[in-house]
């Protein structure tokens, strides 16, 4: 596909210079200021845009540089000066614009591999320092959404927690690495953001899908072992225990490992879930549901370490990896510990930001009641996540 369509282009007899996803954040970490020539449409670059403290963002869709099928003569107007990273969808056009930025004398130009979809495709994994007695946890991170998921190893079982479809080989391999077979593929709630990786991690005899009861009531048409409160997943002499954390939906659930609790998308430590996503017109008696739930966090431990589903790009840039904090700081920092019910649900409710793309079609799936293939899945849950309501 990627052939035909660059046979549509002039060739330039010149070379352009690259830049992998994984580079490119290594960069973005170190504080570095980029500026990002993004040629995707307006409306594409609008809805879903690389986005970190120190990016700057300028979109000249690959339209502009072309005209009766041959190059324009000229660079075209509202393409900056300086060094630029040429990013579109699939690291096609840019890298077409990149080339002929580099044709016309233009120096330091690099082209994101892959555009948007390989800054999609990035997935890091960073193990917890502080673990069970003797498991090892491993937190991932997906810089281009903020999901964040958990594979915890103990001898050679291993259970990976919130998956995502996109990344199904990866829990597999790292598994393999640390000598142990995924033996529980676990979700902590109905996600709305991504689709999940449960049921096609469960698709082979050894790995179990697993999610909460509550999904039944929602729908849930898939063979999955359900688990409640209180019940506990064995990975080799760890106990991993299902806790309730409702509010952001009905059957949230957290999962703890000794010292660390895995709150998915109920607490976060940059903010506090949503409560509009399972049934909108019911958010208002969620947001008392997400208040229970953080009255019971503020009798926890001080000391729990809060591994939670998802973080902002601003938090991200903010933290070394992996992404924890002590429940006794969160509870701090965050507005919400410290308001009663009413305003507590006042000050939910008027601080959501925009649903996440397809939110429903994806809830469907993840609830097995519509089926995608691999391709049509990946396209539906690119964007940012905004499953947090309110942040620190």
């Amino acid at each position: 596909m990627d052939y035909d369509i660059r046979r549509q282009f002039p060739e330039f007899d010149v070379e352009v210079a690259e830049i992998t996803a994984d580079a490119l954040k290594a960069r973005l970490d170190a504080g570095t200021p980029v500026t990002v020539l993004d040629t995707r449409r307006p409306a594409d670059a609008e809805a879903w845009a690389l986005s970190y403290p120190n990016v700057t963002v300028v979109n000249v869709p690959f339209t502009e540089f072309v005209e009766d099928g041959q190059p324009v003569e000229s660079v075209p107007e509202g393409v900056p000066e300086g060094p630029l990273v040429v990013s579109c969808a699939e690291g096609i056009t840019s890298r077409f614009v990149g080339e002929f930025l580099t044709a016309v004398g233009r120096e330091d130009v690099e082209v994101l591999v892959d555009g948007m979809e390989g800054w999609a495709r990035l997935y890091v994994g960073t193990p917890l320092s502080e673990t069970g007695p003797t498991a090892e946890i491993i937190q991932y991170h997906r810089p281009s959404s903020g999901c964040l998921g958990y594979l915890v190893v103990d001898g050679d079982e291993a259970a990976v927690i919130d998956p995502l479809r996109a990344f199904t080989d990866r829990y597999r391999e790292d598994a393999a690495s640390r000598g142990a077979t995924l033996t529980y593929a676990v979700d902590t709630h109905v996600h709305a953001d991504h689709i999940s990786g449960v049921h096609a991690l469960g698709a082979t005899e050894s790995t179990t899908p697993v999610m909460p009861a509550g999904a039944v009531d929602r729908g849930l048409n898939a063979d999955v072992r359900l688990v409640e409160p209180d019940e506990r997943l064995v990975v080799g002499d760890t106990e991993i225990e299902a806790v309730s954390l409702v509010g952001h939906t009905t059957e949230m659930t957290g999962y703890r490992v000794g010292d660390v609790l895995m709150t998915g998308d109920s607490l976060f430590i940059d903010g506090i879930a949503r409560p509009d996503l399972e049934d909108p017109e019911e958010a208002h008696k969620a947001a008392g549901r997400i208040y229970d739930t953080l009255e019971w966090l503020a009798e926890e431990p001080a000391d729990t370490l809060i591994a939670p589903g998802h973080l902002t790009l601003e938090t991200a840039r903010k933290h070394e990896p992996p992404y924890v904090e002590r429940l006794g700081e969160v509870r701090g920092r965050l507005r919400g510990f410290d308001l009663d019910r009413a305003g507590f649900i006042d000050f939910l409710l008027s601080s959501m930001p925009p649903r996440p793309n397809n939110f429903e079609e994806i809830i469907a799936i993840n609830l097995g009641q519509q089926r995608v293939d691999e391709g049509a899945a990946f396209e539906l849950e690119l964007g940012p996540n905004n499953c947090a309501a309110s942040g620190d």
